[in-house]
Formats: C-alpha cells, sequence, structure tokens
C-alpha cells in the first residue's frame, strides 16, 4: 500500500519500465548477432546473465557493457558477432511501451518526476527526445558510476529532489535492480509487472525478498490506483 496524499515525486527506471527494451533488446541482439538458434526467451535470459555479470565488475560506460554483453553471448555460442554495437546503436530507437507518454503526462500534473537509469547520460538523450517530455531530474550511471542495484542512483536522486524517502516512490519492472535497493533504502515502491507474472526476461529474479508496496501491469493502471 501507498499513502499517496505523502507522496511528492516519483522515481522511475527506464527500460523495462517506460521503454519496451526486451522488444529492443531481442531486436539489435539478432541484428548483432547475426543468425542463431535461439527463441526470444532464450536471448533474453543470455542478455540478463550477461548484463549483470559485466555490471557487477569496475565501472565502465554504458555504452561498453552493451558491446560486452553482446560480445559475451557471442562468445559463448561460438560466433563472431556481426555487428558488435548494435545494442548501443539501436537504443535510442526502441519504442515506448503504449501507455508511457501519456501516463508521464499526467503523473507529472502531480508529482516531480525523476529519470534513474543504468544507461549513460548522452545514450538517454534519444530516448528523451522520443518521449518528448522534459524530467525534472535524470539520473544516470555515468553521473554516479555505479549500476543499479547499487544504491547510488536512489540516494542521487534524494539528495536532487530534497525530499525524505518517505516523500518518494519508486516506480519500476525490475524487482532485482530497483524493488529491492529502493526498499532498502526506505521508499515506496510500484512494481510495474509488464510481463504480466511472465518468469524470465531481460533482468535476473532478485537474490532477496522483493515485496513491492503496490503492483500495477500498466503505467495506465498505476494511474487508476493513484485515483
Amino acid at each position: 500500500m501507498v499513502t499517496w496524499d505523502t507522496i511528492r515525486a516519483l522515481t522511475f527506471d527506464c527500460y523495462g519500465t517506460l521503454i519496451d527494451w526486451e522488444t529492443g533488446i531481442v531486436r539489435d541482439l539478432r541484428t548483432g548477432l547475426g543468425e542463431v538458434d535461439l527463441d526470444d526467451e532464450a536471448l533474453l535470459v543470455r542478455y540478463a546473465d550477461a548484463e549483470a555479470a559485466i555490471e557487477a565488475g569496475p565501472f565502465v560506460p554504458y555504452r561498453q557493457i552493451l558491446r560486452e554483453v553482446l560480445g559475451r553471448i557471442a562468445r559463448d555460442l561460438g560466433i563472431a558477432p556481426h555487428s558488435p554495437d548494435a545494442l548501443s546503436v539501436g537504443l535510442g530507437s526502441w519504442p515506448p511501451f503504449p501507455d508511457t507518454i501519456e501516463s508521464l503526462r499526467r503523473l507529472g500534473e502531480r508529482f516531480r518526476l525523476c529519470i534513474t537509469s543504468n544507461v549513460d547520460r548522452d545514450l538517454f538523450a534519444g530516448t528523451e527526445e522520443r518521449l518528448g517530455l522534459r524530467f525534472d531530474e535524470v539520473v544516470t550511471a555515468d553521473q554516479v558510476r555505479s549500476y543499479k542495484p547499487g544504491t547510488a542512483h536512489f540516494e542521487e536522486a534524494r539528495r536532487r529532489l530534497a525530499l525524505p524517502p518517505s516523500a518518494i516512490a519508486h516506480v519500476a519492472q525490475s524487482l532485482y535492480h530497483d524493488v529491492v535497493p529502493a526498499r532498502r533504502l526506505g521508499l515506496a515502491t510500484v512494481w510495474v509487472d509488464r510481463r504480466a507474472g511472465r518468469p524470465g526476461g531481460a533482468t535476473l529474479a532478485p537474490r532477496e525478498a522483493a515485496i513491492p508496496d503496490l503492483r500495477v501491469e500498466s503505467l495506465a493502471q498505476l494511474l487508476e490506483e493513484i485515483g
């Protein structure tokens, strides 16, 4: 349960929550790898494993993360990548979910909106243009030199918003990257279950209990819950 009367700002994960990154990831992995005998779900699981492992190491820019992810998947499959930078080149064109733009516009009438994303600021610029919206704050990995599920994004967002944890709700698709660390810092959490209960996908399962304050399957449903 979220007490909406006390919430003054919403922090959002972007890719997977606002942007249909699984569609984009599959498209660009197939471009980058060439012909591979794997279905979409198998590709997403490989992506999740590779990305989490690389992000757990020393900080490098997200463009390099994406290049290394594609390269690792290619090596595991015993092939050479056709286009090593396909993921970073394609990221800016990954599509928003159908409910994203209008829902953000309406939410922005009531709350301050902040992005907390594992991408670099220059990569997010293409997405921001595609959404046609201006956020009150944007916190990216290159700015905090960390990747979620680390807590640096959330701490920086809270600093910029100058609000106590009780006045912020974090809205995200990934239990692993977002719900667990946000709850650890005392933020209310909204899980946007874009996969509607299906396991797998482009994020790992959390290693600890991840119980959000609210579960919805879309931002449109979140608007209904807020009232």
